[in-house]
């Protein structure tokens, strides 16, 4: 019998299908590899899992728990990324059990729901009435030669060294004998697949501490031993960017979840004043906030709600697990306002004295003040609790090591006007990002200890840069970060201990302790409102007072007053009491270690004569 070509081309056609149907891989078995985070609390807000596995997108997902609700998913198409949104208000601590599951088999992970911690001191915040100190893990102290990695070498200046966790924590007495109460590490999270990321600015698992510098346990050990010194810990967090060989650059959890890809993105432009005009179209400055920092740190997507939530459930993480007092923020200008009144708004509401501290690296306070929390620009108020004093730290070296005069420190004080919490911002004159100050100011002793000086009586929260306070020198990064001597096994002298020490590095440590002591010991110095009563070229003198009302109308209350001459020669200077924190004041003393000549008063003028390269602080009743 003859077949229609018709009826031959449908015959061939169904078995061709129906053979290609037979020879189609079956959905195989889920498999769940990781869940971000690695647990949680009961009582933090509900929390969105990023489950990372294979076969989930035929997966079917359930948790068990008592009064724990799996509210909705969200899975990649690949199968390799699964969101979940848990519903855990009426929890009880407890082991939950993630599944997913399909007709293949099913994979099953554990998730604890923990209690918090009860204690009424945790997570406290910091003030100005702290001294921070900045670490670099890396190149402090080596304390444990087990997490010692291949490729570790100190002689590679942008490799890693060796320093870890657990010799931060060795020299914790040393930290305390400086007067710091308050310890800020640069990020400790993983950045192990990065080679020269030392520095822990990429991250390639934001939920790890990175090998070389030890483990979570330690972190938290470490947290624990500063707080039974009565030291608090500042995390840095770094919500802008994550380093190129995060598993997540090769295969997103979501569509969007970066700004560009890997073979197609711009650089970030560092356009801050665009970013404040409110007349400035989009073109204008959304390289800033889209563009990546480097080609090696890729650029994430934080007005994609689920790279949001990710983030913000990022932070609280670390808070609740290590015991944090405070957060150290990256790159703040290059997110948008909006995530981080998302983030601060969560923050606060869980924390509600939880501290942060933003990096907006410029000079112009008119810059750095549109970012502070406690006002809204552009309709947004960011929440940030302070940013770093950058213009301090900028005016501070023009006038101490490139001859500018201090009518210019006087000027960047007046606007702290700009600033809702001016008090509250965090002066440094160097840190990891900086050349060094000692170099800055061509090994000059007398200059360092005037710089160390100012930073403790100006207004606000002290941050010293590990190194500072002996007068380590270095030029720009990586010149700026060696190694802290003596924490290293090795090493010829240790620092952390007077014998060890130069003569040179003694007067630096010697001077600044003593006047962090001089700080501690008198509380106007911490939480004490600033008022400028004298500038010129080379001469500054300012007081710290409870209040701007004299002695006449408050005797009780112990005044500050700070006198700096930085010419290379003596000055005498005539200070008008009437109508300032000194009106009826008729007791100066001076204090150690910024010891000086009595003062005289005549005619409603206090006279004061500063040596040489000097400051005098006097204690005023």
């Amino acid at each position: 019998m003859r077949l229609r070509p018709c009826y031959v081309l449908t015959l061939w056609l169904s078995c061709a299908l129906a053979a290609s149907i037979a020879q189609a891989p079956l959905p195989q078995s889920p498999r769940i590899d990781k869940i971000d985070p690695p647990g949680w609390w009961a009582g933090l807000p509900d929390p969105m899992l990023l489950v990372q596995g294979e076969g989930l997108n035929h997966a079917r997902f359930t948790v068990d728990g008592a009064d724990v609700a799996l509210d909705h998913t969200q899975i990649s198409n690949n199968g390799h990324w699964a969101f979940l949104w848990l519903k855990t208000a009426n929890a009880a601590p407890q082991i939950l059990w993630v599944t997913a599951s399909n007709d293949q088999g099913q994979a099953r992970r554990s998730f604890t729901l923990a209690e918090r911690s009860r204690d009424p001191k945790a997570h406290g915040g910091f003030s100005s009435a702290d001294v921070m100190y900045l670490i670099m893990p890396d190149r402090f102290a080596d304390g444990n030669a087990a997490n010692n990695l291949p490729g570790d070498d100190r002689k590679a200046l942008k490799g890693w060294h060796g320093g870890d966790i657990t010799g931060i924590e060795q020299h914790l007495d040393y930290l305390h004998e400086l007067g710091i109460t308050a310890l800020w590490t640069t990020p400790v999270t993983s950045n192990s697949a990065m080679l020269e990321s030392y520095h822990g600015y990429s991250a390639t698992d934001l939920y790890a501490v990175d090998p070389h510098f030890g483990t979570l346990d330690d972190y938290r050990h470490l947290s624990d031993a500063l707080h039974a010194k009565g030291m608090k810990l500042v995390i840095d967090l770094v919500p802008n960017h994550i380093g190129v060989q995060h598993p997540w650059m090769l295969d997103p959890p979501a569509p969007e979840w970066f700004h560009g890809t890997l073979a197609n993105h711009r650089l970030t432009d560092h356009n801050f004043y665009a970013l404040m005009d409110p007349h400035a179209p989009r073109q204008a400055w959304s390289a800033t906030t889209e563009g990546w920092f480097t080609d090696q740190m890729p650029d994430l997507n934080q007005e994609n709600p689920l790279v949001s939530r990710y983030l913000i459930q990022n932070a609280l993480w670390w808070v609740e697990t290590a015991n944090l007092d405070g957060i150290r923020l990256d790159t703040l200008p290059y997110v948008g306002r909006a995530f981080w009144r998302d983030f601060h708004a969560t923050l606060h509401s869980v924390y509600p004295r939880m501290t942060t501290v933003g990096e907006v690296f410029n000079g112009d306070p008119e810059v750095t003040s549109f970012f502070a929390g406690g006002v809204a620009h552009r309709g947004i108020d960011t929440g940030l609790d302070t940013p770093f004093d950058f213009p301090v730290y900028f005016v501070l070296r023009d006038v101490l090591t490139h001859g500018k005069p201090m009518t210019d420190l006087s000027r960047v004080l007046r606007q702290d006007a700009l600033y809702p919490h001016p008090e509250q911002l965090v002066t440094f004159i160097g840190n990891h990002d900086t050349s060094r100050f000692f170099t800055e100011a061509a090994g000059s002793v007398p200059k360092t200890k005037l710089a160390m000086g100012m930073l403790v009586t100006l207004r606000g929260l002290p941050q010293i840069y590990s190194g500072d306070e002996i007068g380590i020198s270095g030029g720009g990064d990586p010149d700026n970060r060696h190694d802290f001597p003596g924490g290293f096994p090795g090493d010829a002298r240790s620092a952390f201990t007077k014998a060890g020490r130069t003569a040179a590095e003694e007067n630096i440590f010697a001077w600044t302790s003593g006047m962090l002591a001089l700080r501690s010991a008198h509380p106007a110095l911490q939480t004490g409102i600033e008022q400028n009563l004298f500038a010129d070229d080379d001469l500054f003198a300012f007081v710290r007072s409870p209040g701007e009302a004299g002695c006449a109308l408050d005797h009780s209350s112990e005044r500050m007053l700070i006198v700096v001459n930085k010419a290379e020669h003596s000055r005498v200077v005539e200070l008008p009491m009437a109508e300032t924190a000194l009106t009826g004041c008729e007791a100066f003393e001076a204090e150690a270690p910024a010891y000086g000549a009595a003062p005289g008063v005549n005619g409603g003028k206090l006279r004061i004569e500063e040596p040489a390269q000097s400051m005098t602080v006097f204690a005023v009743r």
